[in-house]
């Protein structure tokens, strides 16, 4: 069992917290239930992106050469280290905006701490983390709000621009598309072995560098004309996330897994049996719309729900783009991104193989 303590004789982030990253996302069978009672909302017709196609944020149209993006996210530790965890909570956040064609303007920390068990030098630890993702990404965090919680809780409301025509929803797919993915896979696998203690120098390395790494293609990739759809594989795995463009655009997808890009060590650890609580809970949200060709075994399902922290942009492009939409992510150092399935007319789901 994971020691509580770290070496410095403070309580490790991630053992004051019962789930860590986008891994506490509640699981999307449930969150439907949930919010299957909320009234419809109101039409604006300034309202470009509601919660209708659950989106990866909302967006108002400004005026005819401006839309502003507004989203939020937050979660506890994935890691025991404090700037880290600022690091990458930050950068997740900023994902949205990115994944919305757009750039983002600023931001405001969302901070719940148990202030009498972190020290505080850790607390600002996390701040100082979740600041720096944001000065790279070029923008202030220019206020927030904090409370003192039970657990350790980080995150972002960010806010960014578009030109309106520039928005990528997740709906607007269409039959053909080819399906890019920026990032490797693997971040919960990853992560679940650092609580197990398993995970090596290496491993860590790879997994703070993926996490961290800004989504910031999807403010070039929104410009493209032949870009149709752009969403980030986050807290409901690939699956779920591919299953979300599938159903928002009325199209049936297929995931070529010999295409897949894998962070290093990822598939020999689901093989131990290395993988996370929220890949479960999201196969049995979704598993009904998913087909599995017969060579998927238990391992490889689980990496296809596994949950992304900060994890890529999956772009749907007509085939014609492919390649320079490669190139825009190649350019800026995504050199695990490739094209790793197709949508095409039929029924919403996902085919696996």
């Amino acid at each position: 069992m994971k020691d509580t303590v770290s070496p410095s004789g403070t309580p490790r982030l991630t053992s004051l917290s019962h789930g860590g990253g986008c891994g506490c996302k509640i699981a999307p069978g449930v969150l439907s239930e949930l919010l299957a009672g909320m009234p419809a909302a109101q039409p604006y017709a300034a309202l470009m992106v509601g919660n209708e196609t659950s989106d990866d944020a909302a967006v108002y149209r400004l005026n005819d050469r401006q839309a502003l993006i507004a989203t939020t996210d937050f979660f506890m530790p994935i890691v025991d280290d404090p700037y880290d965890f600022g690091r990458i909570a930050a950068a997740n956040a900023l994902s949205d905006i990115y994944a919305m064609g757009g750039s983002p303007i600023m931001a405001l920390a969302l901070v719940g701490m148990p202030i009498n068990v972190l020290p505080k030098a850790d607390i600002a630890g996390i701040l100082q983390g979740g600041a720096s993702i944001c000065a790279e990404a070029g923008i202030p965090v220019a206020g927030g709000h904090s409370i003192d919680s039970v657990e350790p809780i980080y995150g972002l409301a960010a806010m960014g621009l578009a030109h309106p025509d520039h928005i990528r929803r997740n709906a607007d797919a269409r039959p053909g598309d080819v399906l890019i993915l920026g990032k490797a896979l693997g971040v919960g696998i990853l992560s679940a072995a650092l609580k197990k203690e398993i995970l090596d120098a290496d491993g860590y390395r790879a997994m703070i560098a993926s996490t961290t790494q800004l989504n910031r293609p999807g403010a070039r990739l929104g410009g493209l004309s032949r870009v149709h759809a752009i969403t980030d594989i986050t807290g409901f795995g690939l699956l779920g996330h591919t299953l979300e463009i599938a159903r928002a655009s009325g199209l049936s997808a297929r995931l070529n897994p010999a295409a897949l890009p894998w962070l290093p060590g990822v598939r020999g650890l689901a093989a131990q049996g290395v993988i996370t609580g929220a890949s479960g809970r999201n196969w049995a949200s979704y598993g009904a719309s998913i087909e599995l060709s017969a060579n998927v075994d238990d391992a490889m399902r689980a990496l296809l729900c596994d949950p992304q922290t900060s994890g890529g942009l999956l772009v749907a492009c007509a085939p014609d783009a492919a390649a320079e939409v490669l190139d825009i992510f190649h350019s800026e150092g995504f050199e695990h991104a490739a094209v790793v399935g197709e949508l095409r007319e039929g029924a919403a789901g996902v085919r696996v193989g």
